[in-house]
Parts: C-alpha cells; sequence; structure tokens
C-alpha cells in the first residue's frame, strides 16, 4: 500500500490548454510525481453536459492524453486514464446523488448562472455535474485537489458529500483538500491582463495555445497589450508587462531583477521580440513531442488502457465498501 498522499485532478477534454494551463498547473505536476500517487483523468463524462460532436470529442479526448504526456507528466509515474473508461465514476456518483440536497445543488454558481441565462439545453447533467465531481475524487481517496477557483465550490460539496456519507454510514471516505501550489503563478490575457488567461473568450490574441504553430505564437506575443509608460518593470501599475514579465520568466528560469536589468533603457519591441524566442522554445519540446504522440496512436492506447486499468481496481474497491455500506447484496 502506497504511503503517499493522492492527488486527484480531473480535465475536460472540451478545450484546448493554454500557456496559462501550462505555467500556472501542468508544469508544476511535473514536480509532484514523485513526491504523491497522482491520478489525472480526462473527464469526458463531464463533457457532454453540452453537446458535443463524437467525433471530435473522441480527438480532443486523445489530444489532452497526448499534451499532458507532452509537457512530462510520466504515464510509468502516474495513472492517467478516460473517466468514462471506470464505469465506477457513474456509479458512486448514484449514490451520492441519493445524499445530496436539491437546494445545495441549487445554489451552485455555475449552474445559477447557466440557468439565469435561461440555456435552453438546461439538463439534469448540469444540475447534477458536481455530485459526478465529487465521485472522481473520493473514488481515489484523494487527500489534495487542485482547483482553480470557480472549482472551490465543487470541492466543497465534495467535502460535504464525505462527511455526510461518513456521519450517515460509518467512516468510508477520506475528506480532500484543496492543493494549494507552493509555486506557481496566475498567467493574465494578453489583451486584458486583468483577467486569467482563458480560451473562453471571444479574442484568440489573448491567449497561446498550448499546441499551436510558432507564428502564430509570436504574432499574438507581437500584439500583447502594454502601456504608455516604455519601462519593462515588474509592477502593478503595468499589468500588461508584468504579465509578460512572469511568462518570460517561468519558461527562462531567469529572475524578474534579471529580467528587469536586462532591457533596462530598452523599448517593448526588443523585450516582446526576445519574449517570443523565448516562449518558442519554451514549448518547442512539448509540441514536438506532442506530434510524434499524435502519430503514435498504439502508445497513447496502451497508455490509456493501462490506466484504466489501474484506476479501476482502485475505483471498485472504494465502491464494494460504499455497495456494502449502501445495503447491496455482493454480486
Amino acid at each position: 500500500m502506497s504511503e503517499k498522499k493522492v492527488i486527484f485532478s480531473g480535465v475536460k477534454p472540451t478545450g484546448e490548454p493554454t500557456l496559462g494551463n501550462y505555467l500556472g498547473a501542468i508544469k508544476n505536476w511535473v514536480a509532484l510525481q514523485d513526491e504523491y500517487e497522482c491520478y489525472y483523468c480526462i473527464v469526458d463524462l463531464h463533457a457532454i453536459t453540452v453537446p458535443q460532436e463524437p467525433k471530435d470529442l473522441r480527438r480532443r479526448s486523445l489530444e489532452v492524453l497526448a499534451q499532458y504526456i507532452a509537457s512530462g507528466i510520466e504515464p510509468e509515474k502516474n495513472t492517467l486514464f478516460f473517466q468514462s473508461h471506470v464505469s465506477a465514476h457513474a456509479e458512486l456518483a448514484w449514490v451520492l446523488d441519493c445524499i445530496s440536497y436539491m437546494g445545495q445543488l441549487g445554489r451552485m454558481t455555475q449552474y445559477k448562472e447557466k440557468s439565469q441565462k435561461g440555456e435552453e439545453n438546461l439538463n439534469a447533467g448540469l444540475f447534477t455535474y458536481p455530485v459526478l465531481m465529487a465521485a472522481d475524487i473520493l473514488l481515489y481517496q484523494a487527500d489534495l485537489v487542485p482547483v482553480g477557483d470557480d472549482q472551490k465550490q465543487h470541492l466543497e460539496l465534495a467535502r460535504d458529500l464525505a462527511i455526510r456519507f461518513n456521519n450517515r454510514y460509518s467512516e468510508t471516505f477520506k475528506v480532500p483538500d484543496i492543493y494549494v501550489s507552493k509555486f506557481g503563478s496566475r498567467i493574465m490575457g494578453l489583451q486584458n491582463p486583468l483577467s486569467k488567461m482563458s480560451k473562453s473568450g471571444d479574442d484568440e490574441n489573448d491567449y497561446i495555445l498550448l499546441i499551436e504553430d510558432n507564428d502564430t505564437t509570436v504574432r499574438k506575443i507581437k500584439r500583447a497589450v502594454t502601456d504608455s509608460i516604455g519601462l519593462v518593470k515588474y509592477s502593478d501599475e503595468q499589468p500588461g508587462i508584468k504579465n509578460l514579465i512572469t511568462i518570460y520568466s517561468k519558461l527562462s528560469g531567469e529572475s524578474i531583477e534579471e529580467i528587469e536589468s536586462k532591457y533596462e533603457g530598452q523599448g517593448y519591441g526588443k523585450f516582446k521580440t526576445d519574449l517570443s524566442e523565448v516562449v518558442v522554445e519554451g514549448l518547442k519540446p512539448v509540441r514536438e513531442k506532442f506530434a510524434d504522440l499524435m502519430k503514435n496512436k498504439d502508445y497513447l492506447e496502451k497508455i490509456y488502457t493501462e490506466g484504466a486499468k489501474q484506476a479501476e481496481y482502485v475505483a471498485n474497491k472504494t465502491l464494494r465498501k460504499v455497495y456494502k455500506k449502501v445495503g447491496f447484496i455482493p454480486r
């Protein structure tokens, strides 16, 4: 039995990872793989709360897996798998649905926002989505879950459900905590440096995709918002430049002070040209490895098949306990 603490993280295959995801999260997870038992799950069941084109969902799911591996998350050290390959996720979600209160689910911010907008596809899956997320986490007896601010409320629900089940049926689930990275920065948008870099906005110049061609990356950096001060300074008064310096530092390994002194007395043009090179060079190994992996579907299949086997073993152990405690006759 491993004595390492368990980290669980789920990523939806509905978007493409950005430089912000890479520097703020994925790159840091690489440092965790020796210290923790890590489960990285591509949560394809969550993806279908919004209508998906089946062939696109399959392609994106495989691409997300390949991008994780290309970013340095080693399949030998981590469990990488697709959520839909481990049926215990859906099975535990039903049991947890039966101890979840409608009022609590109705107060979930994301559901409230969507229902207020009057979305025509306001389905039951969107309403119970946080319960499935709780099942994802609790199945693996996760100690820690790295989540963004927008998911903290969902993690609170997972904690509530673990405590509620434990109180009703006896100690079964570990109550998970938020994993707060000791290192890692919020990377902001290139066009709106006051908001986190995200692919959900309309402006494609606001984000750099982990996988895009180099010319596109260079063009986006050249167009990044700066200011009229003209100094390469890490300052809250200059959010655009501050963000670009953060990206430069994270990818080059140079300190903020070194970067400031290197560009003292020089304009933004030279700084942006050099930053473009730093980003292209920094992402080159990831982009090259991703291209190789996508040509090697058999290898990817081996990874996700093995991952599902490992995940299933752990998940089913938890599910058997749960089924016994709620009163189901063992198979």
